[in-house]
């Protein structure tokens, strides 16, 4: 099986389901990322661009997966872009990497990257005949998805849980890469706060630690 997680910068496809992709390549699916945004410009200098590279590298390595795809485009202002400049990527990489499963960030994100990157992503993977995209899932993003206004259509509401008992602290250990990302808890992401998180989406579940997903199409 193949697996392309979508994320708009550097380290939101650890945090939002970094234990699923560990499980997922401990079970021999070829995992694909792809960053759309350089994840530097609008915070840093321009040598971070190359170290949150670096990161996502590394950390992809700690987990397993098979590529780490980068877009380059501005941090924080893919809203300026044209939105078929944003879907175009997505497209091509989706028709070389035929990927069975999407993951992508969650409409109701207080990002504006993260929503314009799920928006091009459901256009890129509509489901026309002969797509191979089976599955697509939204992840939540800390400091971001649970940010959002109390609207109705705004909120997270997973459906789908992944048990990462097994996987979170090599999640954790990932994460590590991201130096230049970790905050001291209690921010969202800290370690402690992931940690956490992981634990209470497990308990409503009845599992140790979990991530959440919100389901959005399922082909069978």
């Amino acid at each position: 099986m193949r697996i392309l997680v979508i994320a708009a910068h550097p380290d939101d496809e650890l945090l939002g389901l970094g234990g699923t992709l560990i499980k997922h390549v401990r079970d021999r699916h070829e995992v694909y990322v792809v960053i759309m945004s350089e994840g530097a410009s609008s915070r840093y200098e321009d040598g971070m661009k190359n170290k949150l590279k670096e990161s996502a590298y590394k950390a992809g390595e700690v987990m397993g997966v098979k590529q780490v795809h980068f877009c380059d485009m501005p941090d924080q202002r893919m809203d300026r872009i044209a939105l078929l400049d944003v879907i175009q990527p997505i497209e091509s990489l989706i028709e070389q990497i035929e990927p069975e499963t999407i993951y992508v960030h969650h409409h109701g994100d207080v990002n504006q990257d993260h929503r314009v990157v799920f928006e091009a992503t459901m256009v890129a993977a509509r489901p026309v005949k002969g797509s191979m995209v089976k599955k697509i899932l939204c992840y939540e993003t800390p400091s971001s998805t649970e940010w959002c206004p109390p609207f109705s259509d705004r909120v997270f509401i997973p459906n789908v849980f992944v048990d990462i008992t097994d996987t979170i602290e090599q999640k954790l250990d990932a994460f590590r890469c991201y130096e230049s990302e970790l905050r001291q808890f209690p921010h969202p992401r800290s370690i402690e706060t992931l940690k956490n998180t992981a634990r209470q989406w497990g308990s409503k579940v009845g599992l140790e630690y979990a991530e959440a997903f919100e389901l959005i199409r399922w082909i069978e």
